[in-house]
């Protein structure tokens, strides 16, 4: 591509759902989704919760040939999901791992032991194009909501949101182009999404395309998929956006989508889709300028001012409920300690010879004993984690007031 003053870049985002033992026919996708990577040579693909690193390694051996580079991201007990397959170099890698994934004793969820995180792959395309592509759990990939009314997660989504913009502008300096794929877990207007593209000045390719192709309103998880819990869509007859491709150019570049399109139920000839999600496809044209491109941060500071404000305050209820949990688990440490003392004192009377008239009940002396050494030991654990947690969002919740503070105060 080398004296050409435009670059165009396809690139597939897909949540592929390769759970092993859980997923339904995971195997069988996981072939579907190599074919159609083989016979679309995209330049670029990010996807997400590829849990399984045989899945990882067998698409690796099929993809070699089209996609000569790829990264496989490894984080927390079962890994981040995350993988990148590339067919320009990829230069170094890097990986963050949120501060807040959710809770270890939501086990029916799982997500506290993903490991989300964000990674980054740099490469080099075309005329001195620097592509950094940052990728969350899953390229890249928020913790989910599980329920929009309830949504116990909002304040963790939103600070993973916060340090994603905060990691995506301290490692972009040194590129031309940034993109950004993945589940993001938000609809398109909610909190966190304004947010991240707010702080970062991130341009959503669904928004820009020139042309489009797909689902409706580009929704990425739809009512007809037969993988979908179809009681969970009962709200959005349509489906809702959680999948995205975001970019920006950062330099002396121009970016511009020329086309978006979805994949739109089962796989081609086939009876399934690739995945509970539809993939995300775009075609960016990145051409060099004569000047630099202005700093987009600061742009709409009034706006960004009421989303930081507005996300705050969300934040600060998931620091309250966390302030609460810590002061409940604490409290029930402190009185399994009590009663671990208290049995400890009978035992040692009873020894000294002080209820020697009375048979010592050994039996339910030791089964009260393991049941308070039980609690405690995880009614401690549970206290140390929720401090954790108080801290993450406290710490949060202040870096959101020094930025609110400086939006304010500028002319």
């Amino acid at each position: 591509m080398e004296g050409e003053p435009t670059l165009r870049l396809r690139i597939f985002d897909l949540n592929c759902w390769a759970i092993r033992y859980l997923s339904k026919r995971r195997q069988e996708r996981v072939r579907l989704i190599g074919d159609k990577l083989c016979q679309e040579g995209f330049d670029l693909v990010l996807l997400q919760e590829v849990w399984s690193e045989q899945d990882y390694s067998d698409l690796k051996v099929k993809l070699a040939g089209c996609y000569p580079f790829s990264h496989y991201f490894r984080s927390g007990v079962i890994g981040s999901g995350l993988c990148v397959f590339s067919r320009f170099p990829i230069l170094d890698t890097l990986l963050y791992q949120y501060s807040l994934n959710g809770y270890p004793y939501m086990l029916q969820h799982g997500d506290w032991f993903c490991g989300k995180s964000v990674g980054l792959p740099g490469s080099r395309a075309g005329v001195g194009v620097a592509v950094t592509a940052p990728l969350l759990s899953w390229s890249l990939q928020l913790h989910a909501e599980y329920c929009r009314d309830k949504d116990a997660y909002l304040p963790h989504r939103l600070v993973q949101a916060w340090e994603l913009a905060q990691f995506i502008r301290h490692t972009s300096k040194a590129a031309d182009v940034v993109l950004l794929g993945g589940d993001l877990n938000m609809h398109p207007e909610d909190v966190g999404i304004r947010l991240l593209r707010g702080c970062t000045g991130l341009r959503d390719a669904f928004a820009e395309a020139t042309h489009f192709e797909g689902c409706k309103n580009g929704c990425t998880l739809v009512p007809d998929n037969c993988f979908t819990d179809k009681s969970e869509m009962l709200p959005f007859p349509l489906g809702i956006r959680i999948d995205y491709i975001l970019y920006k150019a950062i330099s002396s570049f121009t970016v511009k989508c020329e086309e978006l399109k979805t994949t739109t139920g089962p796989a081609p000839g086939m009876a399934i889709p690739f995945s509970d999600h539809e993939a995300v496809m775009a075609t960016l044209h990145i051409q060099r300028q004569g000047q630099p491109a202005g700093a987009t941060l600061g742009t709409a500071d009034l706006a960004l001012a009421d989303v930081v404000t507005e996300a705050r305050t969300e934040v600060g209820v998931g620091l309250r409920a966390a302030q609460r949990q810590r002061y409940s688990w604490g409290r029930m440490a402190v009185l399994a300690l009590l009663l671990l003392l208290l049995q400890a004192a009978a035992a040692l009377g009873t020894l000294a010879g002080l209820a020697a008239e009375q048979p010592f009940p050994k039996l339910s002396f030791c089964l009260l004993a393991f049941l308070s050494l039980a609690t405690l030991v995880i009614a401690t654990g549970l206290h140390i984690f929720h401090t954790m947690e108080v801290k993450m969002l406290h710490g949060t919740e202040d870096q959101m007031w020094m930025a609110l503070r400086a939006l304010q105060e500028r002319p």
